[in-house]
């Protein structure tokens, strides 16, 4: 690795997505990054900064981890991003998502469990990975449910992930060594 590279490996392992339990292992047993991170390393210009907004929306908003993971599945449902839902799914039961729950996010179903503002969450981010945006009825909802900081959050939330999808169907990222595939190839 260059000095660069180095240092945006460093700040992934060394930082707060490595500190308390891990849903999901961040690098492989040679110290590989796992996932959407190995790319970031191929321009660490950009992989920096991106890694670091990545960090940012996962430790430093005010959204409640339940609402960060059902948006996050609900991504990497729409962009069928196996290695996402590999990983939220881990992340999604430490924050609280039973196992109907998740049930319910991967077929689509209601889930009747949820409250008023994760039911938003998920109109929310079905809305802005289909059409990109939000009808006025919908954002009205939103803010209403979620308060305008929360709302845009939740907006950065599904764009950096919808970019992490794209990056990791792209560089044909693979699922950790004998994990099975999430989705089916075929869309």
């Amino acid at each position: 690795m260059t000095e660069e590279q180095r240092a945006v490996h460093d700040e992934i392992t060394g930082g707060p997505r490595a500190a308390g339990p891990q849903a999901f292992r961040l690098t492989d047993r040679e110290g590989r990054l796992e996932g959407p991170f190995n790319a970031m390393l191929a321009a660490p210009g950009v992989g920096g900064p991106l890694q670091r907004l990545g960090a940012a929306i996962r430790y430093a908003t005010a959204l409640p981890g339940r609402w960060r993971e059902i948006a996050i599945l609900e991504v990497a449902l729409a962009r069928r991003s196996d290695f996402e839902w590999y990983a939220h799914e881990r992340v999604g039961r430490n924050a609280g998502l039973t196992e109907e729950e998740l049930s319910a996010l991967r077929s689509q179903a209601d889930a009747p469990t949820f409250d008023e503002a994760e039911r938003t969450v998920r109109s929310v981010c079905r809305a802005l990975v289909a059409q990109r945006d939000l009808d006025d009825d919908l954002y009205a909802r939103a803010e209403a449910a979620l308060g305008t900081t929360s709302l845009y959050e939740l907006v950065v939330l599904v764009g950096y992930y919808d970019t992490l999808a794209l990056s990791l169907a792209t560089f044909r990222t693979p699922l950790p060594a004998g994990e099975p595939p999430v989705f089916a190839t075929e869309p």
